[in-house]
């Protein structure tokens, strides 16, 4: 079901390794005329293009994009018990450990008068994007909203596409994790156009344009966050799901195969890679994967992905070979499950989120860990975060001198000016001190 790629008593350099990690040929670039067409085209005709791109790519048209702030209410009277008390203590650990992230400002005093301050300022409107599709994701709500609450953001925009089966509105279930963080502002609109429309704002919606953009979504939408990028931040360009469980002889395998499994659940293009230095436990996976794949609901998903060329089962010569792999690799999650997992972490510097030992597995990231889902994919972690609190704040350095502690810095000033051949920069340090 699953390919094996056997580096064992191979030494490859880090070139060579990237060539050999296994990728699904997802192509953002492939989607980016499309995207561009549909930005253009809300830009233009602003709501009744969002209209019509529901009714064409979500095969239904809206009664009104902008939810009603009492529909908003209302999802959350009828949310199922189970799942707001779910959604509460979500909402109580992502906060907590958000509020963790938060950095201090950090006055440096250089001289007497001369001072430095880095302080940070919060983003003040952003647009969260919360896709559709195969499943239904309140968690997704949960991991861009609580954050940038703590960060500070004043102003939240959520889009989320039409549901056929709601009558054209969001998720009830979507609406209701909005209402209980208290957004009220939402709209009925998906994909690239949606995208568009939070960039640049719909006037017929009474729609602001944000300055951040976050929150996953197909190829369309990760093309139209590229395109959009320069006219507001984004967090990545996120694409299909991936999971890598470094594991030895010590591991279950039936765990590993599970946590494989679910994250080959969310799409065909999700890639689920096992990176061992055991034979054994390898041919014992891939008999779980079997055996898990075809009795999940899911199954005809699963195999797909498992099958898929971004999934493998890779065997190497040891530990250390195994997280030198995952480097190159930069996965979104990555799983450690082996006898001493300090040793291996010690090893790992590029993953989006790290789960440690038999019973941190991701399903729990992607709920109630704490920890933020909203993660670097397609080896983006190996040069970039995951959501956090710091995604939503901007560092500022603030400066202030007084008279004598410039005048003590005046002549060095004027001498790398003069050497730069920018002679009104030197100007400008001694006419505090020498006027014309």
């Amino acid at each position: 079901m699953i390919q094996t790629i056997d580096l064992r008593e191979l030494k490859p350099s880090r070139a060579e390794l990237l060539a050999l990690v296994p990728r699904s040929l997802t192509d953002v670039t492939a989607a980016t005329a499309v995207a561009s067409e549909l930005i253009a085209d809300v830009r233009l005709r602003g709501e009744s293009a969002l209209l019509d791109q529901s009714e064409r790519l979500d095969g239904v048209r809206p009664a009104r994009i902008r939810v009603d702030v009492a529909d908003v209410s209302a999802a959350v009277r009828a949310l199922d018990p189970a799942v707001r008390d779910a959604l509460e203590e979500a909402i109580a650990r992502v906060r907590a450990a958000s509020e963790a992230q938060l950095p201090v400002a950090i006055t440096t005093t250089l001289a007497p008068g001369a001072e430095v301050i880095q302080r940070w300022s919060p983003v003040g409107r952003v647009g969260f994007y919360v896709p559709g599709g195969k499943a239904v994701y309140p968690s997704s709500v949960v991991m861009n909203v609580v954050p940038a609450q703590v960060a500070g953001v004043s102003s939240i925009a959520l889009a989320s596409p039409a549901q056929k089966q709601f009558d054209g509105g969001v998720h009830p279930t979507i609406l209701g994790a909005a209402g209980l963080l208290g957004i009220d502002e939402v709209y009925a609109m998906g994909g690239a156009g949606a995208i568009g429309a939070l960039a640049w704002g719909v006037a017929g919606l009474s729609l602001d344009p944000v300055q951040l953009i976050t929150g996953p979504g197909n190829v369309y939408v990760a093309a139209a966050k590229r395109l959009v990028r320069g006219q507001v931040g984004i967090d990545s360009e996120a694409g299909p799901t991936e999971i890598l469980v470094i594991a030895d002889a010590s591991a279950d395998p039936f765990l590993v195969a599970s946590d494989l499994v679910s994250q080959a659940e969310h799409d065909e293009l999700a890639a689920a890679v096992l990176v061992t230095d055991s034979v054994e436990l390898a041919n014992s996976v891939q008999a779980e994967l079997e055996r898990l794949a075809a009795r999940t609901p899911h199954s005809e998903r699963v195999s797909v992905a498992l099958r898929g060329i971004q999934s493998a089962v890779v065997l190497v010569d040891d530990l250390a070979s195994a997280a030198a792999f995952s480097n190159v690799y930069g996965p979104e999650h990555l799983e450690i499950q082996t006898a001493n997992p300090g040793e291996v972490l010690d090893l790992v510097e590029s993953a989006g989120a790290i789960f440690i030992g038999d019973n941190s597995p991701v399903s729990l990231g992607d709920y109630l860990a704490g920890s933020n889902h909203v993660l670097p994919t397609g080896g983006q972690a190996r040069f970039a975060p995951g959501l956090g609190a710091y995604t939503f704040l901007r560092p500022q350095q603030v400066i202030r001198y007084e008279r004598d502690a410039l005048e003590t810095v005046e002549a060095r000033v004027v001498a790398l000016a003069n050497a730069e051949d920018l002679p009104a920069h030197a100007a400008a340090i001694t006419a505090r001190f020498h006027r014309d």
